[in-house]
């Protein structure tokens, strides 16, 4: 995990959305632009909602309670919150993660997991037994009592953030050697889910109210751009649309 100061942290994440799978990012439908471009006369505003609650907090369907507490630090230290825009945390990327662990990623249910398993060059991918759930338990497990070693008996989440960056880079690096799973397969799991989670559509769990597709001016799914296509040098000022429709 390399140092990202404040001042480049909008240019990593704009290089980051290079890695968000389509199926994540893009969708059908959607408000056209042409709509909204040509529009002369707002809409009525509608009705304030007489007690509009605040929707409950996310209730994790695979994470017990100390490993949803080690996804939360965890994707908090990975993308902090500041002055360029919203965090893992603040864009629901815990919450992504959650899903995905029940979904077709977390079960491996697309990928072939038959032997023999042997050690490979990380250009071959994962080459593993376990799925990437089953990566997720071990792996939480397996740092939280790396750490209760290093640090007073203190799991990943009481960490301080500089204890926290320096456990991390020690999994990305290989150094944070863990028993029964592999450091540098939990820690790319781990990392290529917070960045799928902070770009995804908001369908997903992430990406919370399309906060960050507006950081970095990303349109979404929007039906068609045909109306734009002969206005080069335009700046294009819609805000993004998901699969689910319009976000804020």
């Amino acid at each position: 995990m390399k140092d990202v100061s404040h001042s480049d942290r909008r240019g990593f994440l704009r290089r980051s959305i290079a890695i968000v799978p389509a199926a994540t990012a893009f969708g059908a439908g959607g408000v056209t632009g042409a709509a909204l471009a040509q529009a002369t006369t707002p809409a009525p505003a509608a009705a304030p909602a007489a007690s509009s609650a605040p929707p409950a907090p996310y209730t994790p369907v695979y994470f017990n309670a100390d490993e949803w507490k080690f996804v939360q630090a965890a994707v908090a230290r990975l993308i902090p919150s500041d002055d360029a825009g919203p965090g893992a945390i603040e864009a629901g990327v815990p919450e992504f993660i959650d899903r995905q662990m029940e979904g077709a990623f977390g079960h491996a249910a697309t990928w072939y997991m038959q032997g023999p398993f042997v050690e490979v060059s990380p250009l071959f991918g994962y080459q593993k037994k376990m799925p990437p759930r089953e990566v997720y338990r071990a792996g939480i497990a397996a740092t939280d009592a790396y750490c209760r070693k290093q640090f007073a008996d203190k799991p990943f989440a009481q960490l301080g953030a500089a204890q926290q960056d320096e456990v991390l880079k020690g999994l990305e690096a290989g150094s944070v050697k863990l028993d029964g799973v592999g450091a540098t397969d939990f820690f790319g799991f781990l990392l290529q889910n917070t960045k799928e989670g902070y770009f995804s559509d908001p369908i997903h769990g992430g990406n919370k109210n399309a906060a960050a597709w507006k950081m970095i001016g990303f349109p979404g799914a929007r039906a068609d751009y045909a109306d734009w296509v002969d206005r080069p040098g335009v700046k294009y000022n819609l805000p993004p649309v998901s699969i689910a429709g319009p976000q804020g």
